[in-house]
């Protein structure tokens, strides 16, 4: 990958997220409804209205409004919460770090333990460790996370009592130092697994196709010729099994955040993905628009991310054609 083709792709990043910016806000926008009367209801007369829609700027037209919201987004207002009264990119960040350490973890486990399972599965093709693992991935990968997430609060956490049920911390104690990590950590183990769960049994059918597929190859034939041993071979021939990986990992960044919304909502966790729910039940635009914004730039950047990957991966790939 050459430096000029990176910093292209570094100044593509901004336009592109406002152009996703814009769509989103004239969906929004554009949808049947008055986020005012969601948010008063039915108790706000013609004068609360014309006040509240002058505040938020709400009486212009909308290519005015649109021009304007813009313009504030370039100087890093994303603008103030209908809900909340506070700046929308404020209320967003105060959630920000519990949806990072959820989604940051399911994507350590799913790597990981997929890769991991991917190689055992692979080395050990057509037998039973094989089979099974096929199976219980397939099933896994084909129940929504939904589903996943209640079967995991009914039998471990409520009928076993493995986990806790709900939360990030236990509102009981008072805790601090060690003691407080540890029971964070306990309240992440069951979300992170189940948020973890899908992208896990689709990276251990990832890489043992691959390994499979490269155990057959030229290359890795003449290393064992040659009596390479066999980590160098799996090593080498794992480099290139993880390129799906790499690849899936890109596209589907944007489905793992619509899997950490629904694990939030089931286990009551105080991410984003609950924000992102409650701002759309009271039509909260702004804080909306500040989460898609904030969703839309770590989905460019990861795969930007995924595209230097792939030249470490394998160095055959070249962006030398697009300079």
């Amino acid at each position: 990958m050459t430096t000029r083709y990176l910093l292209r792709r570094l100044a593509q990043l901004p336009p592109s997220a406002l152009l996703i910016l814009t769509a989103t806000w004239l969906l929004l926008h554009l949808a049947p409804g008055d986020p005012l009367v969601a948010l008063a209801g039915q108790y706000g007369d013609e004068a609360y209205y014309a006040a509240m829609r002058e505040r938020f700027g709400l009486d212009q037209p909308l290519p005015q409004q649109l021009a304007t919201y813009l313009g504030n987004v370039l100087r890093g207002d994303l603008g103030t919460s209908y809900v909340r009264g506070r700046p929308a990119l404020s209320v967003v960040l105060e959630r920000l770090p519990a949806t990072l350490l959820l989604a940051s973890t399911a994507l350590l486990v799913s790597t990981t333990v997929g890769v991991a399972l991917g190689v055992l599965a692979a080395r050990r093709g057509g037998g039973r460790t094989d089979v099974s693992l096929r199976v219980t991935t397939l099933t896994l990968y084909a129940m929504p996370a939904f589903w996943v997430a209640q079967l995991a609060v009914l039998v471990l956490a409520y009928r076993l009592g493995w986990f806790p049920i709900h939360g990030m911390t236990d509102a009981r104690r008072s805790l601090s130092g060690l003691a407080a990590a540890g029971d964070v950590l306990h309240h992440l183990l069951l979300p992170a697994a189940v948020l973890a769960a899908g992208e896990l049994a689709l990276n251990v059918r990832l890489v043992r196709t691959g390994l499979l597929e490269a155990s057959r190859s030229d290359y890795i034939r003449t290393a064992r010729a040659k009596g390479a041993p066999g980590h160098r071979v799996l090593y080498h021939a794992l480099r290139n099994a993880l390129l799906p990986v790499v690849t899936v990992l890109g596209n589907r960044i944007g489905m793992f955040f619509t899997g950490a919304v629904l694990v939030e909502v089931v286990f009551a966790w105080p991410g984003v993905g609950r924000l992102l729910l409650t701002s759309a039940q009271s039509r909260d635009l702004p804080v909306l628009l500040a989460i898609f914004l904030i969703v839309a730039g770590a989905v460019l950047v990861v795969n930007l991310l995924v595209d230097i990957l792939y030249t470490w991966l394998d160095p055959r790939i070249s962006y030398a054609a697009h300079d």
